[in-house]
């Protein structure tokens, strides 16, 4: 068994499971998430916490047994809290706007780049420059992130570019003229 899976997932007070077929619902204030289970995972439910086990001792099931566990705890703070991705737009006249479920990015190309937001995905943008992505799926969060980063990633010689909030990009020297 993996080490993470075995500590169990405690659900606060406010949030519902429900468990129905190899299907787990997780409903709270802020929405409600659901995930199909394999085969090779059951879920325990005890009062507040879930206890993810392999149902057999395969190689497969003690693989994704971790995996599953943190998933499901990512379903609850989800639901309690929400995740949430901050981008820094880098470069001499690089700007974002948000019009209706779009953010229109100013990156240095000859035209606007317009990414839409997915269902369930809000964008925030401040000061033109700092861009909020949140949501109550992290792998969707971190999706639709990567996606605005891809863009126009940060580059080594100026550090131009878009890049995580706290992301540190490593300088290059550029060529040594006379």
């Amino acid at each position: 068994m993996a080490r993470l899976g075995k500590i169990p997932v405690t659900v606060p007070d406010k949030i519902t499971v429900t468990l129905e077929n190899k299907t787990i619902s997780v409903k709270g204030p802020k929405g409600q998430l659901s995930r199909e289970l394999p085969d090779c995972i059951t879920i325990d439910k005890e009062e507040n916490l879930l206890k993810v086990r392999p149902t057999d001792n395969s190689l497969k099931s003690n693989q994704i047994h971790g995996l599953y566990r943190r998933l499901i705890a990512n379903m609850v703070v989800g639901v309690s809290k929400g995740f949430e991705k901050k981008l820094t737009l880098q470069g001499v006249g690089y700007r974002s706007q948000v019009q209706g479920k779009k953010l229109i990015l100013n990156v240095g190309y000859s035209h606007q780049v317009e990414i839409p937001a997915p269902e369930g995905i809000s964008i925030t943008v401040e000061a033109n420059t700092n861009v909020t992505i949140s949501g109550i799926d992290k792998e969707l969060v971190g999706q639709v992130a990567a996606n605005i980063r891809s863009v126009r990633p940060p580059e080594p010689y100026k550090g131009k570019g878009i890049r995580y909030e706290g992301e540190y990009v490593r300088q290059k020297v550029g060529k040594a003229g006379k």
